[in-house]
């Protein structure tokens, strides 16, 4: 691959740490900020790794994150917690609010916990998987400035807001559905302009709804909505979820950690667990998942085509091979973050 170089991810995640820590950040925070960008890195999800990292310091040094939040759990009810998040890093008040949601699950069967006051989280699967690893169904949503315009509009209307789906099968990998809810997510766009490459046509439009294939241009008009207006509808319904339910903000409200770098988001999510054992029994279900797995293998393809797979299949495929061969970082990415390594003496080599 051109203009990128490949690290080891251990490395790049060491040198993320240390980096939030010195930018500010409790230790712990600024070692799970940095996790959870290199886990996007590992599962090839490019556009929501380390890439994003320079921008998070910025973000840091201007306090439109708090490095150093107060995050707050209210008790709603049995079952419902809602997490002030205080403006901290997405990544940290999500997590927050994903442990809440599996300890209540934990007692009830069910967990639901919604966070107001908070920024970008990264990718959602981590948060899903969190609950995976307690032997738990996860599902993670957020709200996401305007970036989709409805078919046939010419103005944003709504974020892509992700949602993913974990569900655990305790074999290797689990079910893991992540998407967001335009053709592609904004950061891919970020990611081919850092790299200097086009993008497929239908992945956006520029500022006057004309199909492009320049990155650059792209980042000026907004995203198309996945499936046209049924993407459009379960944006709308991940931005209630998240913002307005939880008495956050939504819709054009919420900032954009690009176009508004000096303030808070205000990013909203929600983090709904459900117990499998309540249903079934772990060894059943892991039988009963097999048994779908093996299924969606038999099930015929056209030549040249990839078999049947459960969603995070491929990510889980990528990340063995990232672990072994490393990330590639976009070299206009590396001398930022070589620039930063120097501005807060981090010791820590890239």
């Amino acid at each position: 691959m051109e203009n990128v170089k490949n690290i080891q991810y251990k490395e790049l995640e060491a040198f993320l740490a240390e980096l939030f820590e010195k930018a500010g950040m409790y230790a712990e925070d600024a070692k799970w900020h940095a996790k959870s960008l290199i886990s996007a890195n590992l599962r090839g999800i490019d556009s929501h790794g380390v890439l994003r990292a320079p921008n998070y310091v910025e973000r840091i040094k201007c306090n439109a994150i708090n490095p150093k939040p107060n995050v707050k759990k209210t008790q709603l009810a049995p079952a419902v917690t809602l997490v002030d998040g205080d403006d901290a890093a997405g990544c940290v008040a999500a997590k927050a609010a994903m442990e809440q949601a599996i300890e209540n699950a934990k007692k009830y069967g069910v967990g639901v916990a919604g966070v107001m006051n908070s920024n970008h989280f990264g990718t959602a699967a981590q948060y899903a998987q969190m609950a995976v690893d307690a032997g738990m169904i996860g599902i993670a949503t957020t709200n996401v400035p305007t970036l989709i315009a409805a078919p046939g509009a010419k103005a944003k209307v709504v974020g892509n807001n992700p949602i993913a789906i974990g569900i655990p099968t305790y074999e290797d990998y689990p079910f893991m559905l992540d998407m967001s809810l335009s053709v592609v997510a904004e950061g891919k766009l970020r990611f081919a302009a850092a790299k200097g490459s086009k993008i497929p046509f239908g992945w956006a439009a520029d500022p006057d709804g004309n199909p492009t294939d320049d990155p650059e241009t792209a980042l000026k008009g907004f995203l198309l909505p996945v499936g046209g207006f049924k993407g459009l509808g379960l944006a709308y319904a991940m931005d209630i979820l998240s913002g307005l339910l939880t008495g956050g903000v939504f819709a054009d409200k919420i900032k954009s950690m690009y176009r508004n770098p000096t303030e808070p988001g205000k990013t909203g999510h929600m983090m709904i667990v459900i117990n499998a054992g309540a249903f079934i029994d772990k060894d059943t279900m892991h039988q009963r998942m097999k048994e779908y797995h093996e299924y969606l293998e038999s099930v015929p393809v056209s030549e040249g085509s990839m078999k049947l797979c459960f969603p995070g299949e491929v990510e889980h495929n990528c990340e063995k091979a990232r672990i072994k061969d490393g990330i590639p970082v976009p070299l206009t990415t590396l001398e930022k973050l070589k620039e930063l390594k120097e501005e807060y003496k981090v010791e820590a080599m890239i």
